[in-house]
Formats: C-alpha cells, sequence, structure tokens
C-alpha cells in the first residue's frame, strides 16, 4: 500500500499496474450500492482493500451507473470526506470519485492525493482549477454525458481513434488550467456511452491510448458488458458480484498490455493475476519477474 507522502514527488512508477481499490460509499452505485454507505463500513472496507494490497483506494459518494440521479453536493460530501480523513490519518492513499470542483477541494484538503473525474472536466471545468491549485493527481476519464442521457451517445465511426482525440482535448485543458503534466492519467471510460462491442475493441488496443503521453487506468470491474457476455441459457445477465474471475481475465489483458493502473472491486484476484503476469513476463526476459507479494516491502510503491 502505498502512503501519501509518496504521491508528493507525482505519480508512482511501478513494475507492475497500480491497483486502485473502489470503496463506493452509495446506496445505489451498480456493483455494491448500500454495502458500504455509512462511514464506519465504507471505512472498514476501505482497510480491508488496503491489506489486500490495494495501492490506492478509490472513495466515490455518486452512483454513475446508467440511468442514476445525482445527489446534492452536500450530501456527496457528507458521504466521502469523512472516510477520506479517517485513511488520511492512517496514512493510506486515497483518491475521491468525483465530478465536481467543492468535492474535489474537500477531499483534497481532507488527504486525497489524486482526483478521479469520470468526465475528464467536462461536467464541471472549475474542478481542473482545483486540481491545479493543489498540485494533485488527475485521472481523466472518456464521457459524454451524464448517466441519465449517455447511451445517446453511444456512436462512433472509429472508437478508438475519437477515444483518444477526445482524450486529447481533455488533457490539453487539463494542462492549461495548471495540471502537471507528470500528474495526469487517462482512463478510456469502458461502459460510459460505450456498447459492449466498443469496450471489446478498446480493450485490444489499450496500448494505443499511451500515444496520448499519459498513463492509462483501465475499469472493467463488474461492468453489465461482461454480465451480458456470461448471460445464461435463457439471456439473463450473470449477477453483478459474480463477474470476479471474468473482470481478473481483463485484468490479465490489460498487465500484459502495460496498462498504468486497473479499477477495481475485488483487490486479491486482480493483484494476483498481475503477479502471475509479472512472473511470465520475467521468464520470457531470462529473469525471475519482480515479487509483488502486496505485504511486503516489494509490494510498497
Amino acid at each position: 500500500m502505498s502512503s501519501r507522502a509518496t504521491w508528493a514527488a507525482g505519480l508512482p512508477s511501478l513494475s507492475r499496474p497500480l491497483v486502485m481499490g473502489v470503496v463506493n460509499v452509495t446506496p445505489d452505485s451498480f456493483s455494491d450500492g448500500g454495502h458500504y454507505d455509512t462511514t464506519d463500513a465504507a471505512i472498514a472496507h476501505a482497510l480491508d482493500l488496503r491489506d489486500q494490497g490495494a495501492d490506492l483506494l478509490d472513495i466515490g459518494g455518486e452512483s454513475t451507473r446508467p440511468g442514476a440521479t445525482r445527489p446534492l453536493v452536500a450530501e456527496e460530501m457528507e458521504r466521502v470526506v469523512p472516510v477520506i480523513r479517517a485513511l488520511a490519518l492512517e496514512d493510506v492513499a486515497v483518491s475521491v470519485d468525483t465530478m465536481r470542483h467543492e468535492v474535489a477541494r474537500a477531499a483534497l484538503e481532507s488527504g486525497a492525493v489524486l482526483v478521479n473525474d469520470v468526465s475528464g472536466g467536462l461536467a464541471d471545468p472549475r474542478i481542473l482549477d482545483v486540481v491545479a491549485e493543489a498540485g494533485a493527481a488527475y485521472v481523466a476519464m472518456h464521457w459524454r454525458g451524464h448517466s441519465a442521457t449517455m447511451s445517446r451517445h453511444a456512436a462512433y465511426d472509429d472508437v478508438l481513434g475519437e477515444v483518444r482525440a477526445e482524450l486529447s482535448q481533455r488533457l490539453e485543458a487539463a494542462v492549461a488550467a495548471g495540471v502537471a503534466p507528470g500528474r495526469l492519467v487517462v482512463d478510456p471510460g469502458l461502459g460510459f456511452a460505450k456498447t459492449a462491442e466498443h469496450n471489446w475493441e478498446l480493450l485490444q488496443r489499450l496500448p494505443e491510448l499511451e500515444e496520448l503521453g499519459a498513463p492509462v487506468l483501465v475499469g472493467s470491474s463488474r461492468k453489465s458488458f461482461l454480465g451480458s457476455l456470461l448471460a445464461g441459457p435463457d439471456g439473463t445477465p450473470r449477477p453483478v458480484l459474480d463477474r470476479e474471475a471474468a473482470n481478473v481475465a481483463l485484468t490479465t489483458i490489460a498487465a500484459i498490455q502495460g496498462v498504468w493502473g486497473v479499477r477495481v472491486h475485488e483487490v486479491r484476484g486482480s493483484l494476483d493475476a498481475i503477479t502471475v503476469v509479472d512472473r511470465w513476463q520475467g521468464a520470457q526476459a531470462g529473469g525471475e519477474g519482480v515479487s509483488v507479494s502486496p505485504r511486503g516491502p516489494a509490494g510498497s510503491v
């Protein structure tokens, strides 16, 4: 687990993908809504993910599932700020998953080291100013609209080309606002204004996103395209909580392609997959690979 101080010099650079553990402090998230919607439950879950080996904990107070209703700003802050403050006191590196500059500012003041913005600054451009002022790290995800309307925008002639071009614009906006280029990360936004076919094409071509000059974060965990892929004989999608093995497979694919990080709900399985990939690549290179055990010095950032 990385410490908050580790992030002061910039984005961590590991020999393997960083593992970001998801903590939804919400009653309505598609994956685990209501499971950790109290401060104490969220903190306990976050510490469990830390103990499993997460490098960063992503604390979110707004569901971005299709059709979700947005909470009030004050409500979102009440959900995430106490959790972030408590984890920061434990010297845990945390990010805040938000599209709002007010929430981002409160989270950073409470100890967050990164802002994970699924809108890439489009929902609230002032969030870029807040990140720049704090000298924080920033994830710009590809986004075309809020949850209630995003399915209308899932039309592409060239999904990789268009996603890359639109992410390039978001990086330019972040730099123009004063965010340090070395603190920027991009996320292709699987499932956000994208069909299953769009998601699969992006997953096949992840290295091409690196042409943007920023590290790549991938968030596929528990998403609906996995449920559809694993549907039963009657066409019923695989339940959300039964998609973990499939996501571990995607973590493996992403790790082989050299992504900077993966965002997951269950840490241990993905970290095991990353350890296997690291060892396999080490064997290919004629070496032993690099140990990424989550509980020892080699597993620290």
